[in-house]
């Protein structure tokens, strides 16, 4: 598939190296202005997507890791993206875990959108790390569900645009099953209730392998994000779904149900494999995945 069609968006924006292609998949052109509502469905995924074809199902493996250091999860993304780039690892892995608080800086960055001092941070015993995928300043937290998907979208067919769409329906799905309406909003890809975003996505390629993902918050404590000024954008505010719903879901809950959306939207059958497992597959550099 022609690469330059791939990212080829208005909502996107594509920064370009020599050897990778970054997406900044979180923000529009106009990061400042105030988010609206809106109604943008499934319909905006390419019916010639592998996306909407139901013969591309394929086998995956879901890796289930727990709380995380941001850094840690980091680098298990790039030896995943570099083994399916040299072909040692063809299946598509999605890793879903949790990090201790941290803030992460997107492509194009963000801090002038913190509204505490590092000083501050360092207190509060939460990190400021600079990352590559796109996007402004975001927060992790524990009760935050995060999932990274490396998929090779070029061996796929799958553009940016459509991955983007697809993550966003993924955790419209979940949330619906609990009883939640969510919409997507086209000021900022993600997904939101009225003037809160609740899931977020910000998303990098390298080679045509898409690492990073998304953020759905689940039962977070939602205190950092006011010490930040969400992705860029003024007048929003962060909620989740315990807030929304006046009750918790547990984190075993979450990850079952968007697995198995990543199976209706993305037609990825996930098996679930160990994080030894794993680590012993990258470290034989194996093709038996």
């Amino acid at each position: 598939m022609n690469r330059s069609r791939a990212v080829r968006t208005t909502e996107i924006s594509r920064l370009a190296e020599s050897t990778d292609t970054l997406i900044a998949a979180e923000t529009s052109e106009h990061p400042t202005r105030n988010a609206q509502p809106a109604t943008r469905n499934s319909s905006f995924l390419n019916p010639k997507s592998e996306i909407r074809n139901p013969k591309s199902k394929r086998p995956g493996f879901a890796v289930n890791l727990g709380l995380v250091e941001y850094n840690r999860a980091w680098e298990l993304q790039s030896e995943i993206v570099a083994a399916k780039v040299n072909g040692t690892i063809e299946k598509d892995i999605v890793l879903f875990l949790e990090h201790p608080s941290v803030f992460t800086l997107g492509r194009r960055g963000g801090r002038d959108y913190l509204q505490v001092g590092e000083s501050f941070l360092q207190q509060a015993g939460i990190s400021l790390v600079q990352v590559e995928r796109g996007g402004y300043i975001t927060y992790h937290g524990p009760g935050q569900l995060v999932v990274y998907p490396i998929i090779d979208l070029e061996a796929r067919r799958i553009g940016v645009t459509d991955y983007v769409a697809a993550l966003e329906e993924i955790m419209l799905l979940t949330v619906k099953s609990w009883g939640l309406n969510a919409q997507r909003n086209s000021a900022n890809a993600g997904i939101w209730t009225g003037n809160h975003k609740m899931g977020s996505i910000g998303i990098a390629l390298r080679k045509g392998v898409s690492f990073h993902g998304l953020s759905l918050n689940v039962n977070v404590d939602l205190t950092p994000f006011c010490w930040i000024q969400p992705c860029g954008l003024a007048g929003v505010s962060m909620t989740s779904v315990k807030q929304e719903l006046g009750k918790g879901i547990s984190m075993a809950v979450a990850a079952r149900e968007l697995k198995k959306n990543f199976k209706t939207v993305l037609k990825l059958d996930l098996q679930e494999i160990s994080y030894a497992d794993l680590q012993q597959r990258l470290t034989n550099e194996t093709k038996s995945l």
